[in-house]
């Protein structure tokens, strides 16, 4: 079992995917396409899985299918990337409990949005809870700010005091706010990993020193963030724009139309990487005239790409 002293290995840019969760048509897990998937994904170039996300639909999961669909996740992994398990819940003990079932399957770290529907009063309270699972937890652990899902964001503030401790290791943001980024990489130290969440800022946040993203769009078209990172390495911040406006920019627009989960899962088909694009209620499948949409940016992005 990992414990939260564990450093993850990722490179300096850094790209994750944020993976779906495969159903079957009954929207029973599809354990086969999960892990036809998750390898994919890996021999596209990626540099970690991130399973039990929202693109992955957490919510909608039993606590026993959550611990299998990470369980497929580590054992197609096998080692060559690291598993970062999506362990979210709305108090202490069950996130606890989710980062106890992560660990005992092997993932090597956990991300961990504030509390949903109940707003903590004042920023302390996003603090205290961070903090108390943060004594406990058996995994290291990744803050997921995504204020749209949540009680509210959390404040540069908040994430400076936590960012000391030795077990929250980063922060992946999906607020969308370049500000926000900007404001949390200034406010923590250099090995506190500052990951971009919302795909269409990837390389306007690594500009403003982020180191990295854990992206829906990564496991659709990982080339495309393999090619990114890159170029951000070389420092060939052009071919990134490029690689943004064309490629990525397009297809995330789509996907915020239609939904992240639905629309990514829509992009697999068109790719050939899943047979079906299922989604649990309140979720629903695309119908024919967003499916043919989201079709045609994916193919022009990858006609792009190439």
């Amino acid at each position: 079992m990992s414990d939260a002293t564990t450093s993850i290995d990722l490179p300096s840019t850094a790209s994750l995917s944020a993976m779906v969760t495969p159903f079957d048509a009954d929207e029973s897990v599809d354990h086969d396409a999960l892990a036809h998937l998750a390898a994919w994904t890996i021999d596209g170039g990626i540099d970690g899985l991130v399973p039990c996300g929202t693109t992955g639909e957490f919510a909608g999961l039993t606590r026993e299918e959550r611990r299998a669909v990470i369980e497929t996740t580590v054992e197609t992994a096998d080692g060559r990337v690291p598993v970062v398990a999506g362990t979210a819940a709305t108090t202490v003990p069950d996130v606890l409990t989710f980062v106890d079932d992560a660990a005992a399957v092997g993932a090597d770290g956990a991300l961990i949005t504030p509390p949903y529907f109940h707003a903590a009063n004042d920023p302390a309270g996003n603090r205290s809870f961070f903090e108390r699972i943060a004594a406990d937890s058996a995994l290291p652990i990744y803050l997921y700010n995504i204020p749209s899902c949540t009680s509210g964001p959390l404040t540069p503030e908040t994430v400076e005091a936590l960012a000391s401790n030795d077990a929250i290791r980063g922060i992946k943001d999906t607020s969308g706010d370049f500000s926000t980024i900007e404001r949390f990489v200034a406010r923590t130290p250099d090995s506190f990993r500052v990951l971009q969440g919302y795909d269409d800022h990837f390389v306007g946040a690594q500009v403003m020193g982020a180191s990295g993203g854990i992206n829906a769009l990564a496991g659709v078209l990982p080339g495309a963030f393999q090619s990114l990172c890159g170029a951000i390495d070389d420092g060939d911040i052009g071919r990134a724009r490029g690689v943004q406006r064309d490629v990525l920019s397009p297809v995330f627009e789509a996907t915020l139309e239609y939904g992240f989960a639905p629309a990514a899962k829509a992009a697999l088909c068109e790719r050939g990487v899943l047979d079906r694009a299922t989604v649990r209620p309140p979720l629903v499948e695309l119908d024919e005239s967003a499916r043919a949409a989201v079709a045609e940016v994916v193919q022009t992005a990858l006609s792009s790409l190439n």
